[in-house]
């Protein structure tokens, strides 16, 4: 019984590190993983503008929730009339958005 329950500690132990160690990826990995990187790049615009461009117009501006609730819900308009689809906690979780949003204003 002592054995089983040793397991089963361990087994806990194990899986809590894992998930621990799934959301400490870097903004820059949590952006390939949702895709963002397939529209967006640090320094040039292809579908959608580029970080650099993002951070220039909102410099000295309070944006990161409008911004995450922007790439939550999608839209067009701001950069042009290309729309950006909604990306939900599914793609890339909250704590890996507010990240990426806060490494793209600092940009």
């Amino acid at each position: 019984m002592r054995h089983h329950l040793t397991f089963h500690l361990a087994l806990a132990a194990t899986l809590a590190l894992c998930v621990g160690a799934a959301s400490a990826a870097s903004p820059e990995e949590a952006m390939n993983k949702a895709g963002c990187m397939a529209c967006h790049s640090k320094d040039k615009k292809l579908v959608g503008p580029s970080f650099k461009d993002i951070a220039a117009k909102y410099k000295g501006k309070d944006v990161t929730a409008q911004l995450i609730d922007k790439v939550r819900k999608g839209g067009s308009g701001v950069f042009g009339p290309i729309p950006m689809s909604p990306n939900g906690p599914d793609k890339i979780g909250d704590a890996d958005l507010k990240a990426a949003v806060e490494l793209i204003l600092g940009s």
